[in-house]
């Protein structure tokens, strides 16, 4: 059967299923650069680019190689969507509410307080209007994007001092990823966004009271255990981050059909495995740090219901100031609503039971 044919017929799936690669030997040799916003030993968040550039050049025959650049080794790590504005990358893998200061809605692409949890990101982004919505907004950055890892919901946070009521976010200098500092500094507290890589020493020489960054396998390998004792959970302002791959518009039209294919479905790959290895390894993790004698703490009703408020009333303001905003966010929040009902009934309640069921 003739390649392209074959291609056509069965499908990328097909093709995978059948192990070999679409036209690849009629493809040029290509060589990409992919910038990270994460250090290296973080093998789960960083090493979701590296699954990526295993997969592309796996499937592309070592025809389409991409090298990947911890955060601060080409560029700061908050300065991916500068670098691939400017062309002077082809990729990069990051979080989108880091970018939030450009314009809010980079958050929705990424979470937000009180948003989507990782299943119901997923959901939008590939069945909903999510990944058509975001695109729009990202192409007047000259950046395409695609998918590239999640670490469902994460924990809250290590804290020198407890939280008992909202009054004990006042003057709170508080590491928090992005958009959610928004909501922080409503509370009275002071965000501070810190890469991952410098939120240790930050909060070892208290330059920091608090930060948060993903959940206990990570968390541990930083070592925030060793300098703030006490642990909150939950992380109300990260139900199911995403993690992107961002990719220059440029760079991604030059790509033939075939080496798109691939992007796309080591993307995907890559997507499924960061959570597979967040919920493998998080409960192990966590054991550990209990055992290390953490002090792991609920924030109190009280204090997430005005964080609820202080949410939703940002979201109106914005609503009413940004267009594009109010664009992508109405579409997210309807999609919210079904969900919510949908998972009331049956992920929720199914949760409910076998947390309390003694197995």
């Amino acid at each position: 059967m003739e390649r392209r044919s074959f291609i056509r017929t069965t499908g990328l799936a097909g093709v995978l299923a059948a192990g070999v690669a679409p036209a690849v030997h009629a493809q040029p040799v290509i060589r990409w650069r992919c910038a990270s916003s994460f250090p290296k030993a973080l093998d789960t968040i960083y090493g979701g680019a590296e699954v990526f550039a295993k997969k592309v050049h796996d499937m592309s025959g070592g025809k389409f190689q991409v090298s990947v650049h911890a955060g601060g080794e080409l560029m700061p790590p908050f300065g991916i969507v500068d670098a691939l504005q400017n062309g002077t990358v082809e990729m990069g893998h990051t979080v989108p509410y880091y970018f939030f200061g450009k314009d809010p809605t980079f958050a929705i692409g990424a979470a937000i307080p009180f948003g989507l949890n990782s299943r119901q990101m997923t959901a939008w982004m590939f069945e909903g209007n999510g990944l058509k919505l975001m695109r729009e907004f990202y192409a007047q950055y000259n950046i395409i994007n695609f998918a590239g890892g999640n670490s469902g919901a994460q924990m809250a946070g290590w804290f020198r001092k407890e939280i008992n009521t909202v009054n004990d976010y006042k003057g709170l200098k508080f590491r928090i990823g992005g958009f959610a500092g928004e909501v922080i500094k409503r509370l009275g507290g002071v965000p501070q966004n810190i890469p991952g890589g410098e939120i240790y020493q930050a909060l070892e020489k208290g330059t920091i009271d608090a930060a948060e960054w993903v959940g206990p396998y990570d968390d541990q390998k930083l070592g925030f255990n060793k300098v703030a004792p006490f642990y909150y959970y939950p992380g109300w302002w990260e139900g199911g981050p995403q993690i992107d791959f961002f990719l220059n518009t440029k760079a991604y039209e030059s790509l033939s059909a075939e080496y798109k294919a691939i992007v796309e479905a080591a993307a995907t790959y890559a997507h499924v495995d960061m959570q597979a290895k967040y919920d493998a390894r998080n409960p192990v993790a966590l054991k550990q740090l209990v055992a290390q004698k953490v002090q792991l703490k609920a924030f109190p009703k009280a204090v997430i219901d005005a964080a609820f408020k202080e949410s939703m009333a940002l979201y109106s303001e914005l609503s009413a100031s940004n267009p594009t905003w109010k664009k992508v966010y109405s579409d997210y929040a309807n999609f919210r609503r079904d969900q919510n009902l949908w998972f009331r009934f049956t992920e929720a309640q199914f949760d409910r039971y076998m947390q309390s069921a003694k197995l």
